[in-house]
């Protein structure tokens, strides 16, 4: 049998004449920082300091001793980042040049000092550049030439921190006669029976050539044998009737044990292989209508309107991401109603811990290649690399149930047609070839059970343009860049793969990552954790069509963004959502963030949620209630994504901003299951918009008794529409009464109680100012008069009223 001998211990890193002790999987960066010897790129203005890290070539070292029966050892590394020159007792083992992909080294009978050398990735990538030639790209970085994590170069919400090192484990492999190389479930379900069409590649010593071998499999209680006289064996297995997996709010997540063992002719075990798998069909509609072409994900059978979030890595050094902080992230995501996740090409592939969460959390994964923002030579030393990182990273992540889609890039093929690429390249090559051919090839090949699409933004052909929103999907930045967020309901594409608003992290956060910094928003710590192309500026117009601009306060500047932020994000998928089935799905920009940083995400980089996070939850619900302005007036959009129908009672209410209750109406809406239903608004309750005194409130009232703001869950849905901007309502003054209290048995918990005297606005208890681990169960509220909040926040062990208010925000434009 196998034998497997880890080697993340005794490590070293070369720096100048001494041996720092090494972790390992890790990167110089964390092992420089564990020593002391260069200070936290992620806090003040630090990530400058080291910069040199980046240009400088390392060395990681160790001795490697075995004694092994087995005919072969194998030196294995399931990550190198990237270009890396291997000896072993000062002999060479191999090189390296991908930081995507595994590599195997046979060093069998070998010992000595392993020694492992890391080039700059800048001089590695101007090597390959002095043979492809020039090609243009969005960051003045060279990440189009080596295949390594793209934005480890730098992003437009990320820091230039460029990496070396070990950074997923390494181990030997000890082996006799025959080793699994690799297995492809092809994983199917046809008319009720699941099928599993297991594919094996076996390698074999010189000793192990010509020996018969044997192999089964093992699913749900079904078995499989084959004989292998060659290296190759294909296994069936049936499965009758299977307990289906779904994504979350469609069903369970049932996942099946395969078991695969490799045994010699005499019946003795060489080696196993052993993955969970889930029994699921998925399909891309991308049929032709009278609105364009479609971009539809069917699962099972049933229709789905994507409530996706783009990821990036979660750390600029992604070997500190752990499985739980994995699970932690993802757990968010769901906490928040999203049922896809998006892997963006300028990141990684990430660990198979990423994808088992989503396997058990029912999180759909769109898996980008990894091509970013730039266009890619598709001449050696790239071209070989980028096959096998492509077959090395779909076999890998096949099994896993929740992968329903693979994406040939980012924004590359709209790149090329939208940003001068076409003419500066004068014909050279520039990745078309491999969107286009190449990797589609690679995915009908090895992974024919799932669809693929060659990019994103993409029309589907040349015959559209790239970004066309009437075909396939559609990235809108437009809005964010240069216009008002209530722009996002002039179009409804066919599926809005970007779209996003800025905001900085929550206080904590930024008290933690700009210490002794008085905060404001051009301070030099806060600009410096901006790196979008005019952030602030973007920020400040975005506040300043809506409210006063804050002078010279930076905690309600605080408030305004992360408001805003929450609105434009909620103003795009409340209109595209209401048009189901033409709009087939949203993924926000961005789930998460790698530094404390100003960006488009929900959930900052010390994990904290921002306002927004609490909106997705509500906008993503199964059902939703949203009033939206129409060419004739104002409509009443019922969205039931749930599969029973949603039978209820809307109340409209005509309110004037004295707090006059002017008309009440009640409507009967019938929503029939995933469906949308688009009712009028009658005319005598349309607010008067001239006056700028009037509104309109649409709830359906839970069974909980006293009701709360928009977002309540349980308690009831609610919907508002203001017919002109805040800063040009007549608000009165928010008035409203704050009471803490405890709660019984729970020490870390108390109740905040918060009852409203007048029309209160966007009420936000921003918990961290409560604490730094204090978190609230509730986000952006709208209360009436009279009506009354009650925010459980956990983490904060006492805190008084005066503390609670001081952290309550809300609009004020009195």
């Amino acid at each position: 049998m196998k034998d497997v001998t880890q080697l993340d211990e005794g490590w070293s890193l070369r720096h100048g004449q001494e041996l720092l002790e090494a972790t390992v999987p890790g990167c110089v960066h964390t092992d420089l920082l564990t020593a002391g010897l260069i200070p936290d790129p992620f806090t003040g203005l630090h990530e400058t300091e080291v910069a040199w890290v980046g240009r400088r070539a390392w060395t990681y070292v160790r001795e490697l001793g075995h004694a092994s029966a087995h005919e072969r050892t194998d030196l294995v590394f399931d990550g190198l980042d990237t270009a890396a020159y291997l000896t072993l007792d000062g002999r060479p083992v191999g090189s390296t040049r991908n930081m995507h992909r595994r590599h195997r080294f046979d060093v069998t009978g070998r010992a000595g000092r392993l020694e492992v050398r890391f080039a700059s990735a800048y001089d590695e990538a101007a090597a390959v550049r002095a043979v492809t030639g020039e090609r243009p790209n969005v960051y003045p970085e060279p990440s189009q030439y080596i295949r390594k994590m793209a934005s480890s170069f730098g992003w437009d919400w990320g820091p230039t921190l460029v990496t070396a090192g070990i950074w997923r484990p390494v181990r030997l492999e000890h082996w006799s006669t025959a080793r699994i190389a690799h297995v492809r479930p092809l994983v199917t379900v046809d008319e009720g029976t699941g099928r599993v069409e297991v594919r094996l590649e076996a390698e074999r010593t010189a000793q192990g050539r010509g020996r018969t071998l044997r192999a089964e499999a093992r699913v749900a209680g079904a078995r499989a044998e084959a004989v292998l006289t060659g290296d190759e064996a294909v296994l069936h297995l049936e499965v009758p009737d299977p307990r289906l997996w779904w994504p979350r709010g469609y069903g369970e997540q049932p996942l099946h044990d395969l078991h695969l063992t490799l045994s010699d002719d005499e019946g003795r075990p060489l080696d196993t292989w052993h993955r969970r798998i889930g029994f699921r069909t998925v399909e891309l509609d991308r049929s032709a209508d009278e609105h364009g072409t479609g971009f539809t994900l069917v699962v099972n059978g049933v229709r789905i309107f994507a409530r996706g979030v783009n990821w990036i890595p979660d750390d600029a050094f992604p070997s500190r991401i752990t499985p739980e902080r994995y699970r932690t992230r993802l757990t968010q995501a769901a906490e928040a109603n999203i049922d896809l996740v998006r892997v963006w090409g300028g990141g990684i592939y990430e660990d198979d811990a990423f994808y088992d969460a989503c396997d058990e959390l029912g999180l759909m994964v769109w898996q980008d290649f990894l091509f970013a923002c730039s266009a890619y030579p598709e001449e050696q030393p790239l071209r070989g690399e980028v096959e096998a990182e492509a077959r090395d990273n779909v076999v890998r992540l096949m099994p896993h149930p929740s992968l329903v889609l693979w994406n040939g890039n980012n924004e590359n093929l709209w790149g090329f047609r939208d940003w001068g690429w076409e003419p500066a390249l004068a014909g050279d090559s520039w990745g078309e070839g491999y969107y286009l051919g190449l990797l589609p090839r690679i995915v009908a090949e090895l992974d024919p059970t799932r669809p693929y699409t060659a990019g994103s933004p993409w029309s589907g052909s040349w015959d559209h343009h790239p970004n066309d929103p009437e075909h396939g999907t559609h990235h809108s930045w437009e809005v964010w860049n240069r216009q008002d967020y209530a722009e996002y309901r002039a179009s409804v594409p066919r599926f809005v793969a970007e779209f996003g608003w800025q905001a900085p992290p929550a206080l904590a956060t930024l008290r933690r990552a700009l210490p002794g910094e008085e905060l404001a928003p051009d301070s030099p710590g806060m600009l410096h954790h901006q790196k979008a192309e005019d952030g602030n500026g973007k920020l400040n117009r975005g506040i300043g069509r809506h409210f006063p601009l804050p002078e010279g306060d930076f905690d309600r500047w605080h408030y305004l963004t992360q408001l805003v932020q929450a609105r434009a994000v909620a103003a795009g998928i409340e209109h595209w959502r209401s048009h189901w089935p033409v709009c087939a799905g949203t993924i926000v920009w961005q789930l998460n963030d790698c530094w404390p940083v100003t960006s488009w995400s929900a959930i900052d980089s010390d994990g904290r949620p921002k306002p927004l996070h609490h909106e997705l939850r509500r906008v993503y619900a199964d059902r939703l209630l949203t009033l939206q302005p129409a060419t004739d007036g104002l409509v009443l959009a019922a969205v039931n994504q749930a599969a029973e129908p949603w039978r209820t009672a809307v109340t409209l209410r005509r309110w004037g901003a004295d707090g006059t209750l002017i008309r009440e109406s009640v409507l009967d809406v019938a929503a029939e299951p995933r469906s949308v239903v688009r009712l009028p608004v009658p005319h005598d309750l349309l607010p008067d918009g001239p006056s700028a005194k009037e509104f309109l409130v649409a709830d359906i009232h839970g069974g909980a008794g006293v009701h709360v703001g928009a977002g309540a869950g349980a308690d009831g849905l609610r919907a508002v529409h203001f017919p002109v901007a805040d800063k040009d309502f007549a608000y009165p003054r928010p008035v409203y009464d704050v009471t803490v209290e405890p709660v019984t048995g729970q020490r870390d918990r108390v109740d905040v109680v918060v009852s409203a005297r007048t029309l209160v606005r966007d009420l936000l208890l921003q918990t961290d100012r409560l604490g730094p681990a204090a978190v609230g169960d509730r986000g952006l509220l709208t209360l009436l008069p009279g009506e009354q909040v009650r925010i459980r926040v956990t983490g904060c062990a006492t805190v008084d009223v005066e503390d609670v208010r001081a952290a309550l925000y809300c609009v004020d434009t009195a």
